[in-house]
């Protein structure tokens, strides 16, 4: 107790005597984050408190650089005597920069805040990290539905680690990641971004994410970055699957489904940052939404952080030109009123809405305390940063580290376990070099780069025939042929998406045939490409579908491929599921690859030779057809009821997922039959490797409270497993099912466990057939 109060008496003598001396509270490195935000706030002007939650992002061409892309000190000057909150994605300046390049001008913008503005506030460098930085050089890997289907935590925190790392060597601050939308609608083109239709594994991926990004949150070591939890809230289950549509749901729903992964991401991780979603629920855009932001977000779930606009969010509450408005304001100044009361920090991406705070504080239209409110909490986390003291990186380094070998290592391992094998009849995979002298490798994504969104460009990139071709060495044969196109054009960012004819799509199918035939068996790589399911941000840049089909002739080319008598082995390459009936009737062995990152061809080569066992599972329902949508496993009890002349059941269910080895997971064990409201129990399976190959399983534990006073879905995902078991292995596999496991928002919308019995499963996917079962009842 004496040494606690001497150290306070330490502190508080340092901190007098430097502000005696001249020195601000502010600038006093041995005072809280908090301290010093609160101090650094009293000293500040209206106009260098509203300079903070302004951003700039192209207007960084036009006010920050010159037309070579440096840095302009005089524009500096003349538009931000009172400083700046952030500048958006400085690496994407004159078409991408590489790493050192980042860092130098990163560098230079910040000393001229750091060094000329009167306060000396640093900016902060924000950059959209989805799956690597998106960035010139970055390590990129497999897209977040992807990483969802290696069902384990413990690599995507090594991955952001990473990310987070390579960002923060080049000057960024914050990543604007992870996104954990809770996707259920297939055809919505932002599935790729997220981990997948179920909240349980959603917010055990975000968690890691966050703890990757962020580290234990000191930010001391100089290389993690705030991270920021994407979109809250309801954004993955838009109308008609339209981007940014209204958000039809309950808030039952809303609570269990599309909340629960930010509030185990903002309790266990404490993320810095949340962006808002773009889209309304119940008549409300997030953006303006209280209840949302302030009641739910900071209230319940207890969010520390600062929330900020999605990119012109703001705008669009009254109406953004070209596009559209949700007419809840009926001007700019009205947007940034309902924003700022709604508890939003920031607006990004540029200085829009937020332009005449200080005008509309003046007047009385928003409170000053608001401002202070929300700008006090961006400024203590420029001093959680670290960038009063250090606010310049080593561009050195960066080159050093950014994209180098050694980190596709990482990238390789990701996209290994990210591979899904969901069919392999007869064994056809995975082949024997000593048995195959010519591999024909076929189809449009065959020799593509295939990254999906946000991505950067990876210094290192193996298209799928490149990375055959390398690991068959020089005793097969290994050729190509595109077969027919997705698209004619590229690019994920570009508005124009053109397709082939039927005459040249047939033209390549016909040459494709001609070359299968003298080959011993044919690899199809087919799918999607980043164009034809993607983010739609504009009228003219569109990427939701109203169909699940594969597009263009694909299917021709499969019938084409498969009348060859050869033998088929497809990989495909998507960012959202796919109906590819066609594809599971006639070819015997299919490997579902979603967008593995710039390691695709070495990871499938891997896969292929069986160097490496598949062992991925389906983070999301691959439906029988776009009639079938909703298709989510975690369905209530009078969703699923059948169809005339169709099948109900999906495709692929989630969780599913074979391996080149045969599992076997005994009846599940209960520490107690019987326990009482609040109590915990533990699960206990037996898993053994039952085939003579080493592999990878994914142990699955779902829950069902078999009577309740609100409906409850027929099963619910609670935890899962991944191990690694060598031939003839066994492994017991234990679960402890944590009271908040068996509650849920009851008649009264009250949380919590009613008595009753529970369905215990486990197994190795959500399908009826893959589950065992045990009974365990819940007493008062």
């Amino acid at each position: 107790m004496r040494l606690t109060l001497f150290v306070f008496l330490v502190i508080g003598i340092i901190a007098c005597s430097k502000e005696q001396s001249g020195e601000p509270a502010y600038k006093n490195p041995e005072l809280s984050a908090e301290e010093r935000a609160k101090d650094l706030l009293s000293r500040m002007t209206l106009q260098e408190k509203v300079a903070q939650m302004h951003c700039v992002w192209n207007d960084k061409a036009k006010f920050l650089l010159d037309t070579a892309g440096h840095f302009d000190v005089e524009k500096a000057r003349k538009n931000f005597k009172n400083g700046l909150g952030q500048v958006g994605r400085p690496s994407d300046t004159k078409g991408g920069l590489d790493a050192y390049q980042t860092a130098v001008l990163t560098n230079a913008i910040q000393k001229y805040f750091v060094e000329e503005t009167r306060l000396g506030i640093p900016v902060f460098y924000h950059e959209e990290c989805l799956h690597g930085h998106a960035a010139k050089g970055a390590t990129s890997f497999p897209q977040p539905i992807g990483l969802a289907a290696t069902f384990n935590p413990a690599l995507v925190e090594n991955i952001f680690t990473l990310v987070a790392k390579e960002a923060r060597l080049r000057g960024t601050h914050q990543a604007l990641s992870p996104v954990v939308d809770v996707a259920r609608d297939p055809r919505w083109g932002r599935v790729e971004e997220t981990y997948g239709e179920d909240p349980y594994l959603a917010g055990e991926m975000g968690v890691a994410a966050v703890k990757g990004f962020q580290g234990d949150g000191s930010f001391k070591s100089g290389e993690r970055v705030v991270a920021t939890l994407k979109h809250m809230a309801g954004h993955g289950w838009p109308e008609a699957g339209n981007n940014i549509a209204p958000a039809n749901i309950s808030e039952r729903v809303l609570r269990e489904v599309f909340f629960y992964p930010f509030k185990q991401v903002v309790q266990r991780a404490q993320p810095g940052s949340l962006m808002a979603s773009y889209n309304e629920v119940d008549g409300v855009p997030s953006h303006a939404n209280k209840w949302m932001l302030r009641d739910i977000l900071r209230g319940e779930m207890g969010f520390n952080g600062y929330v900020v606009s999605d990119y012109y969010a703001v705008r669009e509450l009254a109406d953004r030109e070209g596009l559209f408005g949700n007419s809840v304001a009926a001007n700019g100044d009205e947007a940034a009123k309902l924003t700022i009361e709604a508890g939003v920090n920031i607006e990004l991406p540029e200085i829009d809405c937020f332009r005449n705070l200080d005008s509309l504080v003046q007047h009385k239209i928003i409170a000053e305390s608001l401002i202070d409110e929300l700008v006090v909490k961006m400024l203590e986390y420029k001093f959680r940063m670290g960038l009063f003291e250090n606010p310049y990186v080593d561009p050195d380094k960066a080159k050093a580290f950014i994209g180098s070998e050694e980190n596709r290592k990482l990238a390789h391992e990701a996209a290994l376990q990210t591979i899904t094998l969901l069919k392999n009849d007869n064994k056809v995979a995975p082949l024997a070099r000593d048995k195959v002298k010519h591999i024909a490798v076929i189809g449009p994504n065959a020799n593509r780069i295939l990254l999906g969104g946000y991505s950067g460009e990876p210094t290192f990139y193996t298209t799928v025939f490149d990375g055959i071709k390398q690991k068959a060495g020089d005793k097969i044969k290994v050729s190509y042929s595109e077969g027919c196109k997705i698209t004619t054009t590229s690019g994920w960012s570009q508005d124009k998406v053109a397709v082939p004819t039927v005459e040249e799509d047939r033209r390549q199918i016909k040459e494709a045939v001609a070359l299968a035939r003298t080959a011993d068996v044919i690899v199809l790589a087919i799918g999607q490409n980043e164009q034809v399911s993607r983010e739609a941000w504009s009228k003219e840049h569109m990427g939701d579908r109203t169909t699940l089909d594969l597009v263009g002739r694909q299917d021709e080319l499969i019938d084409a491929m498969v009348a060859t008598g050869k033998p088929v082995i497809a990989f495909v390459f998507n960012g959202s599921p796919l109906s590819f009936n066609n594809l599971v009737k006639k070819v015997p062995a299919i490997f579902e690859c979603w967008y593995i990152g710039q390691e695709t061809g070495n990871a499938v080569a891997d896969v292929l030779f069986g160097d490496y066992n598949p062992g991925g599972k389906l983070p999301i329902t691959f439906p029988r057809s776009v009639g079938h949508v909703p298709a989510y496993y975690n369905y209530k009890p009078a969703a699923r009821r059948g169809y005339l002349f169709d099948d109900v059941s999906p495709l692929y269910a989630f969780g599913y997922g074979l391996s080149y080895t045969t599992f076997e997971v005994s009846a599940p064990v209960l520490s107690n039959a019987a326990i009482k409201i609040g109590d915990s129990v533990q699960v206990s399976v037996a898993v053994q490797n039952t085939g003579t190959i080493a592999g990878d399983e994914v142990v699955q534990l779902y829950i069902r409270d078999k009577v309740s006073s609100v409906t409850r879905p027929v099963k619910e995902l609670k935890d899962f497993k991944r191990i690694m078991l060598l031939p003839g292995q066994q492994k017991t596999v234990k679960f402890t099912i944590a009271p908040e496991k068996f509650s849920f928002y009851d008649i009264n919308m009250a949380w919590t466990t009613e008595p009753g019995e529970f369905d215990i499963m486990v197994g190795n996917s959500s399908r009826d057939q893959d589950l065992k079962h045990v009974l365990l009842t819940v007493n008062r």
